[in-house]
């Protein structure tokens, strides 16, 4: 997993409330757990006009005009603004591999489906919750203004805006730990793999059967 210190990342703003999974990711393209190759499938149901499928070339199908991410100002937005329970609906993984495949390393919302909220830090996407009055104040400015964009700081926990208003944000400790070091599941396990390699070299020595496999 990729490390997270600070962003300076332009904004593209999702100004929709409750969008689930399906809609993140729809339920064709779960049948591979390569976890890339997500992101041209990202809102899939928005960014285009007919029906995608696994394996298509995206490049060739026509695209929605009116939806946030076809818009050329944001092409390139790696910030995503958001409104209030963003990721309900089912726990699919993929959605978070989405949008990380297609570059969103920052969502800001009102608040956030719990799983998804999980699922999301697990895969190095930072989540930040926000009140309403800023997260709408965000919107405003976003809206107003072509290339908009905002400085995320995590070890100083803070969002800064293009007029130096800072919004400070909080963040579970582990979870901030893991962010700046870049550690997902894996690679939280692999920080003992000295230990575990000496445990199971001493298990092995003390009780040999164990070796011999049917």
């Amino acid at each position: 997993m990729e490390k997270f210190i600070r962003l300076d990342g332009l904004v593209a703003p999702l100004d929709r409330a409750n969008v689930d999974t399906d809609a993140i990711i729809p339920k064709q393209f779960l049948k591979s757990i390569k976890r890339s190759g997500f992101g041209p499938n990202l809102f899939d149901e928005w960014r285009y006009m007919d029906v995608g499928q696994p394996g298509q070339d995206c490049q060739s199908r026509p695209k929605n005009p009116n939806f946030v991410l076809n818009q050329p100002r944001y092409a390139g937005a790696n910030i995503l603004l958001a409104r209030k329970n963003f990721g309900c609906g089912s726990s699919r993984e993929h959605a978070p591999w989405a949008l990380l495949d297609y570059g969103f390393r920052v969502i800001l919302a009102e608040s956030f489906a719990d799983i998804f909220f999980s699922n999301s830090f697990k895969n190095g996407i930072l989540l930040i919750t926000l009140s309403a009055d800023e997260i709408e104040a965000l919107f405003q400015q976003v809206n107003a203004t072509p290339g908009y964009r905002l400085l995320v700081d995590l070890p100083e926990q803070t969002v800064r805006r293009p007029d130096g208003h800072l919004i400070p944000f909080s963040i579970d400790p582990f979870r901030k730990e893991c962010l700046l070091n870049g550690w997902d599941d894996i690679g939280l396990t692999l920080r003992h793999k000295d230990k575990i390699a000496a445990f199971e070299a001493h298990r092995l020595a003390t009780k040999p059967w164990l070796a011999h496999t049917v």
